[in-house]
């Protein structure tokens, strides 16, 4: 698993289950669901890593290349229909999703409105 720093991390099929699943227990984590041939993907994933590190440790954000190796079946496993696709889990289970680029108004709504 490579990992920016704390909150940030690249995560994959093998290890999807002990660092979001699991880790979803201590506190909420995004997952970002990207292609590298996906363009709404390259202009979501700043405004995620912002949000992210904004607030500070509250929420981590797990990022999954569906196309390397087995990652596809997570994307397959949470129906993911278009990229990217946002999960948010917590205290082990998928609280909402969305897909496609969005503001990071919309982002900061959507965590807000699943968590309550």
């Amino acid at each position: 698993m490579h990992r920016v720093n704390d909150i940030i991390f690249d995560v994959n099929f093998e290890e999807f289950d002990q660092q979001v699943i699991a880790a979803s227990k201590q506190r909420p984590i995004l997952v970002d669901l990207w292609a590298d041939w996906c363009p709404p993907c390259v202009v979501i994933t700043p405004v995620l890593e912002k949000l992210v590190s904004e607030r500070g440790g509250e929420i981590a954000l797990a990022k999954i290349e569906v196309d390397e190796g087995l990652n596809m079946k997570i994307a397959g496993r949470y129906q993911a229909r278009g990229f990217p696709t946002i999960l948010l889990f917590f205290q082990g289970e998928l609280k909402g999703r969305f897909h496609g680029a969005k503001s990071q108004s919309f982002i900061e709504q959507f965590i807000d409105e699943s968590l309550s």
